[in-house]
């Protein structure tokens, strides 16, 4: 029986535990009223509640009627039911735009009556169309894909069931539904490839083609899958996270199967809130990664930013941004908000002092220095003689030895004194005023986070 198939798929793919608040998204055709009509049987075996949503794209001067037929139909069901009405751009595709009104329509619906999943009346019949669509388009893996089972919280229950089989299910329950005269119009390519291309194929070769290219959807689902899962694990295991960014280490990524590297920069994009169509994409931001040698300067792809330097991958949001020169006066504090930093500045007696060995603190003699210094970010040109030698030099060509990264070298507080460089702030500080036997005074400063 159709529902045996349907308790299948919910199975299968793990749609549904019971329990749940489900929005069913209702058009008024045969799929949408079926899907509507299976799960009201399967709610009293897994204790569902179910709403309606009818989305009202305006598309057509009778939309009223279909809206007008999915109320009654609900109300003779017994499920309680909704329209939302919604303006569908005119530029590009109408069929995407319709989509995307859709999609959030039903999104901000589910929120406010609480739906943790949003039931969506897909076939297999619509699953082959969507395959043979991307097939023309030149699709990968990934496109063959098409249309999951579960994203999320959108679930598709009739996914591996077949339009015929509904249309019989409603004739025998007795249920109407509406036809949209629009689904016959050839001029949209999925009525082209619904009414003439799996006709002519499947009379051609005198099989189920639909049933083929379902299989091929499922295979290429498994791969897809796989590669995310490989993918996550390579993420979490490598990415470095830290003001807004995520950092990859160049070596991990040039190892891994292009696939797989590819999803691992989709994904770290996604991390960061990029929703761009992050397919294609991810591909063409490998390759010039990879590249030998790799960009020397960011370069935006899929709503990020994305850096290569120092054996490092840099994705974020937006470029590092330049900050202003400040004073900090000793003793004090300067608060950096721009790059979540804080430099802090005392004076104390040299007696019993141990000079500090990490990078976040450093030791000067206070009578050496004035009492204000200045804190800027690096500019074209600077020069920098390092402690310990090996005297001035460059200090781009000093960071790049020091093996910083490019965009944290335009966030490096650099601490000044009468235009000489005394303190690469957490990396090295310069030859000035050293503290010696004769010290009497020491001026530390300290790098610390901002709180």
């Amino acid at each position: 029986m159709l529902i045996d198939t349907v308790r299948a798929t919910l199975g299968r793919h793990q749609m549904l535990a019971g329990g749940e608040t489900v929005l069913v998204s209702v058009s008024g055709g045969a799929d949408s009223v079926a899907l509507l009509h299976l799960l009201l049987t399967l709610a009293p075996e897994l204790s569902l509640r179910l709403h309606v949503l009818h989305v009202d794209h305006g598309l057509r001067p009778d939309s009223d009627r279909d809206a007008a037929f999915v109320l009654k139909l609900a109300e003779r069901l017994g499920v309680p039911a909704d329209v939302a009405r919604v303006s569908v751009s005119a530029g590009g595709s109408v069929e995407a735009a319709a989509r995307a009104e859709r999609y959030g329509a039903l999104a901000a619906h589910a929120r406010r009556v609480g739906a943790q999943r949003i039931a969506l009346g897909h076939t297999a019949d619509d699953q082959a169309e969507t395959v043979l669509m991307r097939m023309l388009a030149g699709a990968g893996v990934r496109g063959l894909a098409a249309i999951p089972p579960r994203r999320g919280r959108l679930i598709r229950p009739l996914i591996e069931t077949r339009r015929a089989a509904l249309v019989a299910t409603l004739e025998a329950a007795g249920l109407p539904w509406i036809e949209d005269p629009s689904n016959r119009d050839v001029k949209f390519l999925r009525n082209r490839i619904r009414h003439e291309l799996l006709p002519l194929l499947s009379a051609a070769y005198r099989a189920d083609v639909v049933v083929a290219l379902d299989r091929l959807a499922r295979l290429c689902r498994e791969t897809v899958d796989a590669t995310e899962r490989m993918a996550l694990r390579e993420l979490d295991r490598h990415a470095a996270t830290a003001d807004g960014a995520v950092v990859l280490p160049h070596a991990a990524l040039a190892e891994l199967p292009a696939q797989v590297a590819a999803e691992v920069l989709r994904q770290a994009a996604g991390r960061l809130g990029s929703r761009a169509p992050l397919r294609a994409w991810a591909h063409r931001g490998l390759a010039r990664i990879l590249a030998s040698p790799p960009p020397r300067r960011p370069f935006r792809l899929g709503g990020v930013v994305v850096e290569v330097s120092s054996g490092r991958v840099r994705l974020a949001v937006r470029e590092t941004e330049r900050w202003p020169a400040r004073e900090l006066t000793v003793p004090g504090r300067l608060e950096l908000p721009e790059i979540g930093r804080a430099l802090s500045a005392r004076v104390v007696s040299a007696g019993g002092y141990a000079v500090p060995r990490g990078r976040e603190r450093v030791g000067f003699d206070a009578a050496l220095l004035p009492p204000r210094l200045t804190v800027r970010p690096r500019r074209p040109g600077d020069r920098f003689s390092p402690f310990g030698g090996p005297g001035e030099r460059r200090l781009k060509s000093f960071l790049i030895d020091a093996k910083v990264p490019r965009w944290d070298r335009a966030r490096l507080p650099l601490v000044e004194a009468d235009g000489r460089i005394l303190w690469v702030a957490g990396v090295r500080r310069g030859d000035a005023a050293p503290v010696t036997g004769a010290t009497g005074r020491v001026l530390e400063l300290s790098l610390d986070p901002l709180a």
